[in-house]
């Protein structure tokens, strides 16, 4: 029997079909944890959704990947390892991809995370002599063959690793458990692209990359602006952070400072956390309003990053988006539950 509800906006979301849990096997899901690998580019939003995953506890970290986006490819790595030292992590860190699939290089975000990615704080000196030796994509298709089914992918800068895995290792959607990518913006409630008119960032970065991950045959949920710009966390909820006796979210704060600045600048009381949505979307999905279907990116031109969505319900004589699976989108999100999920996360001892 298939479950299905209707949004607020009449789309079906359909749920899936069921099946019948055993009690022990139910009662061992219970207590497991959610093993997830964190595909990430900190970037100061990327470094509360490191703290996030790390301090959940539902979530074990297993690996982290590294990809360029909000900095070039060696300042997010030295940033995840100053952020896995000073955060007490134990995951191991594999260095991934720089340029995107095409060959370009974008440029550092530096306007909103500083010209460090880190909000300008000083970082000393860090090794790569600690990284895992194998690529971003190597180490994410070893790993989730070793744990076949249980892992999900957290994806919150540029898609290339992703895409370099399904490259390299087409079978590995049948390893992996969920894909969760903060990425894309559908015009949900008006909300558009930050990059262009069109485009969020990490789509724009490596479009190719994000087509080929939406196309490919696993489960996508899809955390775009549409929903994380309706989590505006306020500056004095920020303070919450310095005011904590936990020198992690003390750092979080210090790091912060880059990006209320750049807020105020822009005329506004608040910051948004948009990668921890999407660790939030793997915590707790109920939290998100979704809509079905096939997703394309548009890869080149002036449209270039404009993600798009045809819901299931929907028939087009043009076949661009026909034989291609259905990915959810999330399209509304209850932003009271999901803010206080991060903060009580984040915050405990």
């Amino acid at each position: 029997m298939k479950y299905s509800r209707i949004g607020r906006r009449g789309f079906m979301h359909v749920v899936g079909a069921a099946s019948f849990v055993s009690p022990a096997k139910a009662m061992s899901r219970s207590n497991s944890k959610q093993k997830i690998i964190f595909d990430t580019d900190p970037g100061i939003d990327d470094a509360m959704a490191l703290l996030f995953i790390q301090k959940s506890p539902v979530l074990e970290l297993v690996g982290i990947t590294t990809v360029a986006g909000n900095g070039l490819i060696d300042t997010v790595t030295r940033n995840t390892l100053y952020l896995k030292d000073r955060f007490g992590i134990k995951a191991p860190i594999a260095k991934g991809a720089g340029p995107a699939l095409d060959g370009s290089v974008s440029p550092a975000s530096t306007r909103v995370h500083g010209e460090n990615g880190l909000g300008d704080i000083l970082i000393p000196p860090m090794s790569e002599n600690t990284l895992d030796p194998r690529p971003g994509w190597k180490f994410i298709s070893d790993i989730v063959r070793q744990y076949p089914g249980e892992v999900t992918l957290v994806a919150v800068g540029h898609f290339t690793n992703l895409a370099q895995a399904l490259r390299y290792d087409p079978d590995v959607v049948k390893f992996v458990k969920d894909v969760v990518v903060m990425g894309g913006a559908f015009g949900f409630d008006g909300y558009l692209g930050n990059r262009t008119p069109c485009a969020e960032s990490n789509i724009y970065g490596d479009p190719i990359a994000a087509d080929e991950v939406f196309s490919a045959q696993w489960k996508v949920t899809i955390v775009g602006l549409d929903v994380t710009m309706k989590l505006p966390v306020k500056f004095n909820e920020i303070d919450q952070l310095k005011q904590s006796n936990d020198p992690a979210c003390q750092l979080l704060w210090a790091i912060s400072r880059k990006y209320v600045n750049y807020y105020r600048q822009e005329g506004l009381d608040h910051i948004y956390i948009h990668d921890a949505a999407a660790v939030a979307a793997a915590i707790n999905p109920a939290l998100f309003t979704r809509r079905s279907g096939a997703v394309r990116v548009v890869t080149e031109g002036f449209a270039r990053g404009e993600t798009i969505q045809k819901p299931d319900d929907r028939h087009y004589l043009i076949s661009n988006w026909d034989n291609r699976p259905s990915q959810s989108v999330c399209i509304d999100v209850d932003s009271s539950k999901l803010k206080n999920l991060f903060f009580e996360t984040i915050l405990k001892k």
